[in-house]
């Protein structure tokens, strides 16, 4: 052959072969046959979703029941703020002393997993950004499941889980 055709051939070969590898369905599909499934749990499991840092829409509604004592920091100088949250029903109960305690029992009821996220997986990509130095911790029980969950704003997977449970914690930790 002679390089005249070579080159156009080869050009697209190459457009063909990275628009196959692209991983984008065309419109009109459901996406690409030779997409590896997914190791995360289905989202329609009752237990939590590890595979979601956000709440999604199919989140399985609890009974909106919890006993949460709730540790945040806002800045390494302040001093620990701590709150109850005791909530039957999705309704807070008259020893809770969380800052907006209906908010957080109507978010608890809403979504019972969002005080279980998944370990951030070692491959997934975080924006380099800070959200400041804001920490918070989370422990007690919800829906009669046990919780020990840890919060900060060090990058931005971190912040994405803070601000999907930011009515719980009690702030928005931003700076």
């Amino acid at each position: 052959m002679r390089m005249r055709f070579v080159r156009p051939l080869l050009a697209v070969l190459a457009v063909a072969g990275l628009a196959a590898c692209s991983g984008t369905p065309t419109p009109g599909t459901t996406g690409s046959a030779s997409q590896a499934p997914s190791s995360s749990p289905s989202s329609s499991s009752p237990s939590s979703s590890p595979g979601s840092a956000t709440p999604s829409a199919s989140a399985v509604t609890g009974t909106g029941s919890a006993e949460l004592s709730i540790t945040l920091v806002e800045s390494p100088e302040a001093a620990p703020q701590t709150f109850t949250l005791v909530c039957a029903d999705g309704v807070p109960a008259a020893e809770s002393n969380h800052p907006t305690a209906a908010e957080a029992c109507t978010s608890i009821k809403n979504n019972p997993a969002i005080l279980n996220p998944a370990p951030t997986k070692t491959d997934q990509a975080c924006t380099m950004q800070y959200g400041g130095p804001a920490t918070a911790k989370v422990t007690g029980a919800v829906d009669g499941k046990e919780v020990t969950a840890a919060f900060n704003r060090t990058d931005g997977c971190q912040i994405a889980l803070w601000d999907a449970a930011k009515s719980i914690l009690g702030s928005d930790g931003g700076l």
